[in-house]
């Protein structure tokens, strides 16, 4: 197993800020580029080390894409030129054109973590009725797209944050760092599937992968096998404080993800009410707060 109960070892927490949940779902969520640089500050303020946000125009073009992402990043690294802050995929009919504004962004701002999803998945949740939505659509990543992922990454001296919906991506992955070919500074992420799903519209019912329980974690953490490569933990459509899965993570020597991109309740949380609370937890487990520049250490990230 991978952990071994190094309790001193300082723990990353990313905040998802946004992703695609509306402030009909919850006020709370950043949609401006103003809200955003501003709820990002504060989340760095109270201990993230890691800020990953989505624009509202999802479907622009690159080029238009990364103005978009700019007008908030810019006013981030004008306050924190330290802070780590990075998008989600575009839209394109090719990969290249889904990581367009990635790379106008390295040129722009020196980004320098970006994502890979080493795999493909349904990632609707449940309507009305309880049976998986009829949505025609599936999330699509070809091998040959993630391996143009991974050569991108690798030659534009970015950390993929890998993304984890399904063993597979994991099998997947573990390809890559068998064969030393994980570039510098990557971050395997497990994302757990909550009881609403990740595109559910507030129905409980069917999600992906593996449940946000202790016990699955275990599951991952056996398919991790030896492999030293941070990881950590986070619940889409669901809560990765509920069953105890934040804190059996810490104590496994993982990190944290959270944010409004992934919850999924009956209340209304901020992100800086998640920060809070990962940083509490971190504490009542004994571990410290990882600071942006230990961050950087800890994952290797090129750059």
């Amino acid at each position: 197993m991978p952990a071994n109960d190094d309790r001193t070892r300082p723990v990353i927490i990313e905040v998802a800020l946004n992703g695609q949940t509306p402030k009909e779902v919850n006020p709370n969520s950043p949609r401006s580029s103003a809200e955003i640089a501003e709820n990002s500050l504060a989340c760095i303020e109270r201990g993230a080390s890691i800020i990953h946000t989505h624009i509202d125009q999802i479907m622009s073009p690159g080029p238009r894409a990364a103005e978009l992402y700019l007008e908030h990043m810019r006013p981030i690294l004008a306050e924190r030129p330290d802070a780590l802050v990075y998008p989600t995929l575009g839209m394109g009919e090719t990969v290249e054109q889904k990581y367009e504004h990635v790379a106008i962004l390295k040129r722009e701002i020196g980004l320098r973590i970006g994502f890979v999803d080493p795999g493909s998945v349904n990632i609707s949740g449940s309507d009305e009725t309880g049976l998986p939505a009829p949505i025609d659509w599936a999330y699509m990543n070809t091998p040959a797209a993630i391996r143009w992922a991974f050569d991108f990454h690798r030659d534009n001296d970015l950390g993929p944050s890998v993304a984890i919906f399904e063993p597979g991506f994991l099998n997947h992955t573990l390809a890559y760092w068998r064969n030393g070919q994980l570039p510098a500074g990557t971050l395997i992420k497990f994302y757990m599937g909550g009881p609403y799903g990740y595109m559910g519209g507030g129905h409980e019912g069917a999600n992906f992968g593996l449940p946000g329980s202790p016990w699955a974690l275990d599951v991952y953490l056996r398919l991790l096998g030896d492999c030293d490569v941070p990881w950590s933990v986070g619940v889409m459509g669901g809560d990765v404080f509920a069953e105890g899965l934040a804190r059996h993570a810490l104590e496994r020597d993982g990190h944290l993800h959270i944010g409004l991109e992934d919850y999924a309740g009956s209340d209304k949380p901020t992100n800086e009410e998640f920060v809070d609370r990962a940083v509490a937890l971190c504490e009542e487990v004994g571990r410290p707060v990882a600071s942006i520049e230990e961050t950087v250490a800890l994952l290797g990230l090129p750059g």
